[in-house]
């Protein structure tokens, strides 16, 4: 990705996140993007286009956020994702997961929930090798999307019951 296209990848990222899928006009993703309707277009040539870039981005983003630089330790690596998760959703995610949002508002793109598919099954695929969970990828995400979709409601004390329930998924395999 170049440096306007990551720009504009940002921008969107940050205006879906805020403000819905349905709700920013293309005026309000182009200042979003910080740049001309023009560029938005070159790089973005339809709507659709601007949801999958920002989707992307976010992947790409959550995955560093969660995943660089784990302890080796595959509890205290569990314990940290875990924490990681939470931090993500107090600063980037307060009102839920952007994929989960993206696919209600687009039900029948099956582009859409294609890349719901992809990121669920790389965030799982990414914590069992780095907790040594092989084999549980459902599991695991069934905690991690517990965790992202109770935060809202519980934030600190639903990253310590996800903790709990990783911790009893260990101590079982």
């Amino acid at each position: 990705m170049n440096e306007t296209m990551t720009k504009i990848a940002a921008g969107l990222e940050k205006a879906f996140a805020a403000r819905g899928f349905a709700e920013p006009s293309v005026e309000d993703l182009r200042n979003a993007a910080g740049v001309s309707l023009r560029t938005l277009y070159k790089y973005t040539p339809s709507r659709d286009q601007m949801v999958h870039v920002a989707l992307n981005h976010r992947h790409l983003r959550y995955l560093d956020h969660i995943f660089t630089d784990l302890p080796t330790d595959h509890a205290a690596a569990l314990n940290a994702i875990m924490d990681r998760v939470g931090t993500w959703m107090q600063h980037e995610a307060s009102h839920g997961c952007l994929f989960h949002a993206a696919v209600a508002a687009a039900p029948d793109d099956a582009d859409l929930r294609t890349l719901l598919e992809q990121h669920k099954s790389q965030v799982a695929d990414r914590a069992v090798n780095a907790t040594g969970l092989h084999g549980t990828q459902v599991d695991i995400l069934l905690i991690l999307e517990g965790l992202t979709q109770s935060w809202p409601l519980y934030r600190d004390a639903a990253v310590t019951s996800a903790k709990r329930l990783g911790a009893l998924l260990q101590n079982n395999s």
